[in-house]
């Protein structure tokens, strides 16, 4: 397995791809939303300069994962920005370490863009303390919201 973690505006061609894994894993269902709602947002982050960016993981050139930094995640928290989002990996491909590396390559790139903090939901906090995320609010039993600062 050799694992490339790149901007998905680098392969287009992997965006419907992509726009399905995150409505399938996080938004199926929700009224409001498609594959299409995806797609759009997905061709909006074709500056690696600038949020919102989107990352792809490829494992020999196929694609494995993604991950997100968006401007907010949370319309009721519009003070907390931006976001890191859509942590997604295909289901075969888990627990070798691809999702580590889709939130490192994250949080290079919000270091690199002078971002001093990000924020993140989740029902599965123990996951990112390991990248130093702390519990900024509980949502509920299940759901938190995280603050990342992206290391030096």
């Amino acid at each position: 397995m050799t694992v490339r973690i790149d901007h998905l505006c680098n392969h287009p061609e992997h965006i419907p791809l992509v726009a399905t894994w995150i409505y399938g894993e996080f938004w199926a269902g929700k009224p409001g939303t498609s594959v299409e709602t995806f797609a759009a947002l997905l061709r909006d982050a074709r500056d690696p300069d600038r949020i919102p960016l989107s990352l792809l993981a490829l494992d020999d050139g196929r694609p494995a994962g993604t991950v997100n930094l968006i401007h907010s995640d949370s319309p009721s928290r519009p003070h907390l920005h931006p976001w890191l989002a859509a942590l997604y990996v295909v289901p075969e491909l888990r627990s070798r370490g691809i999702g580590q590396a889709l939130v490192r390559a994250l949080l290079a790139e919000a270091r690199r863009l002078r971002v001093p903090e990000l924020f993140l939901g989740t029902d599965i906090p123990g996951y990112y303390e390991r990248f130093g995320a702390t519990v900024a609010e509980r949502v509920s039993d299940t759901l938190v919201v995280m603050r990342i600062v992206p290391p030096e």
